[in-house]
């Protein structure tokens, strides 16, 4: 690509999933039923919790995080999308962009490293039941989601500064429907090899690292449950880590396939699909996994229930 076609930027356009007039209805009814879904769950979570006295254990505490920075993500993304698919003008300045960004990037690896601490914690809840509060103190658990949040925004600011340096664009058309950083390379004029690579070696890090405390964790605890000799404690351990990896499973999946394989040159429509479900469709599963595989959360939530409804009262 000759550099006469090179340019600096003030806005981006945005393509999004499709460009089928005829898909336009469906998929803005279904994105926003998502999303309708992600706010009300994530934010009954969080809300759950606070109010719930039986809710006040670390694990909670790491899973109101997980809400939040859940709703977050899908925030800094949908409503941009809901409005780029029903308008003609897609645009999104330079700013824009940049903002998305890195609020993006810093909330997702803020949860890949959420999702590993909730793994150790469920690990000292499951070997060590009797110290399971003094080990999972008030001022370990701000220190590890303080972590968490300062690993997000340090290791996206890295990426954003290298984005910056970027001069020109050959183009200001981005195939996708939010501002990642892959395709935003794929424009760049110049040599990218350095973010390309600093983009691989940082993403697959953070898979090692967190992946290897998620199974060291969990294999502690399957050692634990067969160690047990009573059936039913057995199942309520089983039960108790079960939502919690399949949150894990199921995120990291789609993680290591975006982020920590070789890039090819027809990757990038594959890509949206595989973004649609880690920015879209896990924020909206969480709570739902979490809540309809947990006796603690379903038990606050009747509880609650019984304690607002008025006609309820009443009964009683």
């Amino acid at each position: 690509m000759g550099t006469e076609n090179c340019s600096s930027v003030a806005e981006f356009l945005l393509l999004g999933l499709t460009d089928a007039p005829e898909l336009r209805a469906f998929l803005f009814m279904l994105f926003l039923l998502i999303y309708g879904v992600t706010v009300l769950g994530n934010l009954g979570m969080i809300a759950l919790i606070q109010v719930s006295s039986e809710l006040h254990t670390p694990m909670y505490i790491f899973l109101s995080h997980l809400s939040f920075v859940d709703f977050c993500y899908s925030t800094i993304i949908v409503p941009k999308m809901l409005s780029n698919i029903i308008s003609e003008d897609k645009t999104i300045s330079f700013l824009g962009c940049m903002v998305q960004f890195y609020l993006f990037g810093s909330y997702a690896i803020t949860e890949v490293f959420l999702l590993a601490v909730m793994a150790y914690d469920r690990f000292v809840a499951i070997s060590n039941p009797l110290l399971y509060m003094v080990t999972m103190s008030r001022h370990l658990c701000v220190v590890l989601v303080f972590g968490c949040y300062l690993c997000g925004t340090v290791c996206t600011l890295i990426h954003l500064c290298l984005a910056l340096q970027i001069p020109s664009y050959r183009s200001n058309v981005i195939n996708h429907f939010f501002c990642d950083l892959l395709p935003l390379l794929s424009l760049a004029c110049s040599d990218v090899s350095l973010n390309e690579m600093l983009l691989y070696i940082v993403a697959t890090s953070n898979e090692i690292i967190t992946i290897t405390i998620i199974f060291t964790s969990y294999l502690f605890i399957l050692i634990t449950i067969l160690r047990m000799r009573s059936a039913q404690g057995r199942r309520k351990a089983f039960s108790t880590c079960a939502s919690h990896f399949t949150a894990i499973a199921v995120f990291h999946g789609t993680i290591l396939f975006m982020y920590c394989r070789p890039r090819s040159g027809n990757s990038m429509d594959t890509d949206k699909v595989t973004t649609v479900f880690y920015t879209i469709v896990i924020p909206m599963l969480n709570p739902l996994i979490y809540s309809l595989r947990n006796k603690d959360v379903k038990g606050a939530l009747k509880k609650v229930l019984r304690s607002k409804l008025p006609f309820e009262k009443l009964l009683s």
